[in-house]
């Protein structure tokens, strides 16, 4: 059977066993309320045109945020795991603070950026950075001694061994950093959103929880995850027409 249906199947029953779970009360509907009701919801948000603009807002900020975090990573990835002094002096640094959650440090990101789209846009670079680097770092360390070798042999321009050679072999470890970023650009502008936004999805998900709105925090959490899922399933594919020689599973 086709994978793509089994998913879809998987899902469905899912569903279902939770809406049959809802209509004969062996739950409290009101703290786990049906899918039918959450999409009544999403129906409702997306007619008045709330969850429309929430999107957007979600969206351009994230979109932002892994751009900056992506190519900071990429950057100071190649730069580590290519040159040893600068490996010496950022590698430590980075390894301190990477292992400190993203989410534990937006209130002292509010305190320096104020509550504007910039501090959210840093609090999902700054996610994003940490899964790119170590990717890159790694791959650009482990490039075979035999490439460099013969590069250095036929090609005399360092900028050329650059492009012709690292950034070929490290071009798997990018896509997997890069694929690993954007979860958790999903999960930082989720989080920034909770504090200081008046739109995005995280936003209406606090908003909801404040009315004690269920079936709207459901339904809003289900366009989040939804759009991480077209999201990375766009990135795939991208990478598959663009580099095709990749081995990336859709997922």
């Amino acid at each position: 059977m086709n994978k793509k249906i089994v998913s879809i199947l998987s899902v469905a029953f899912v569903l279902l066993l939770w809406e049959v779970i809802s209509a004969n009360n062996l739950v409290n509907k009101t703290l786990f309320p049906p899918p039918s009701d959450a999409l009544q919801s999403l129906i409702n948000m997306f007619s008045n045109g709330i969850l429309l603009s929430d999107i957007k807002s979600s969206i351009w900020r994230l979109t932002i945020g892994l751009i900056i975090g992506s190519i900071a990573g990429m950057v100071v990835g190649v730069v580590t795991g290519r040159i040893k002094i600068m490996s010496f002096i950022l590698t430590p640094l980075v390894n301190i603070l990477r292992p400190l959650p993203p989410v534990a440090l937006i209130p002292l990101i509010i305190v320096w950026f104020g509550i504007d789209d910039i501090s959210k846009i840093f609090s999902i670079a700054y996610g994003v950075f940490f899964p790119v680097w170590i990717n890159v770092h790694i791959g650009s360390q482990n490039i075979s001694l035999k490439y460099l070798w013969t590069a250095k042999i036929f090609i005399q321009r360092r900028f050329e061994i650059f492009t012709k050679v690292i950034l070929p072999a490290t071009l798997p470890y990018i896509v997997a950093g890069i694929r690993s970023g954007i979860a958790m650009g999903f999960i930082m502008v989720f989080v920034s959103e909770l504090a200081g936004a008046s739109s995005g999805i995280g936003y209406r998900i606090s908003v909801s929880h404040l009315a004690y709105k269920i079936d709207d925090m459901i339904a809003a959490l289900f366009v989040l995850g939804f759009l991480g899922y077209i999201y990375d399933y766009l990135f795939v594919r991208i990478i598959r027409k663009v580099f095709p020689w990749i081995n990336l599973s859709s997922g």
